[in-house]
């Protein structure tokens, strides 16, 4: 029969950003509920509310704690702790804080800009200043979903014990879902998942410190590989116009010093894909290198009518002829008794000759 640990115990062992979080979650939900139950209609002070946010900046970053119905904490709650977890013990205490804090607090920035420049085009305060408030963790959730497509992009989930989906498919699922529930006119909060997308890629891409070893003492940021880049995520036939933008806008990023430079070229190694040292990448891509030789290989095969030929072993050689019979192999083979056709005296005579 199993043992189950103590509650303390499994509190204690639970990394302490992930704890802390989890806890803040749980505190300021039930403050905002217990707020709405005596009749508090406004909270600009919990939540981003584009018409009064600049008077409580906190709330960009502190909104992603409060949830505003128990379906959504619930959801929030099975999800996040978890995916924390993993990560905080894969980057660390400070990384993992950085990482909520940068992919929560830039995705309400943008929504925050965003809801300011459709005011200034239909003049609607009530609907785009005072009528949305952007809180919860869907930007959050995105952002994991990102960095879990960069760190076990081929790692197999089952959703509800029923669907199976890789990692790497599940961050585009999720904005499609957005972008339908925007279409619908549901903005807030659905939209923050588009933004809390592209701003938990930037910043895996570019902006986070990759920690564990370094080469040559220099400290690494992002993860430039081809296969996280901006173009991956699209299917191909808008490539083209993508790169094409993508190579403009980091071009000027890096004429202007807003994102982290190296002394080295990407394919060095000094980037990695899956954080923990260069010595991963290298071990990646020899991976990658022997894979693609394999298929090379394979590819260049015999052909069917050689397959009867055994290939596993190579043909044996010949065995060295004693000394005796290497003498006699000049001459050719006499029979033992002379045969029954009379031969020509000629015939006879070049035959001695021979033998002689």
């Amino acid at each position: 029969m199993a043992v189950l640990p103590s509650p303390v115990l499994f509190i204690a062992s639970i990394p302490p950003v992930t704890r802390g979080f989890t806890a803040a979650t749980i505190v300021s939900s039930l403050l905002y509920a217990w707020l709405r139950w005596n009749g508090t209609t406004s909270t600009p002070y919990l939540t981003v509310v584009p018409g009064s946010s600049l008077f409580f900046p906190w709330t960009f970053v502190t909104s992603v704690l409060v949830e505003t119905s128990i379906f959504e904490l619930i959801g929030s709650l099975i999800f996040v702790p978890p995916s924390l977890k993993y990560l905080e013990r894969l980057w660390g205490s400070i990384e993992t804080l950085k990482f909520i804090a940068v992919s929560v607090g830039f995705s309400n920035i943008i929504a925050f800009g965003f809801n300011w420049i459709e005011f200034v085009f239909t003049k609607d305060a009530d609907t785009f200043l005072y009528g949305m408030q952007y809180h919860g963790q869907m930007a959050l959730q995105i952002a994991i979903l990102v960095a879990f497509t960069q760190l076990i992009p081929e790692h197999q989930v089952q959703v509800l014990g029923v669907l199976k989906a890789r990692v790497k498919t599940l961050p585009m699922a999720y904005l499609t879902v957005s972008t339908v529930m925007t279409f619908l006119g549901f903005q807030c909060p659905w939209i923050i998942i588009q933004f809390g997308w592209f701003v938990g890629w930037i910043y895996l891409r570019f902006y986070k410190k990759n920690t564990g070893d370094s080469v040559g003492g220099i400290d690494t940021y992002g993860d430039r590989s081809e296969t996280f880049s901006l173009i991956s995520w699209f299917p191909p036939f808008v490539h083209y116009p993508l790169s094409l933008l993508g190579n403009f806008v980091h071009s000027l990023a890096t004429r202007l010093h807003l994102i982290p430079t190296a002394s080295a070229d990407a394919e060095s190694g000094l980037y990695s894909q899956v954080p923990g040292s260069a010595r991963a990448e290298a071990e990646r891509r020899r991976a990658m290198a022997l894979k693609a030789l394999d298929q090379r290989l394979a590819n260049t095969a015999a052909p069917p009518a050689a397959a009867g030929q055994s290939s596993s072993s190579p043909p044996k050689a010949p065995r060295a002829p004693p000394p005796a019979a290497a003498a006699r192999s000049d001459a050719p083979a006499m029979p033992s008794s002379p045969p029954p056709v009379s031969k020509s005296p000629g015939e006879i005579d070049i035959a001695q000759s021979d033998s002689r």
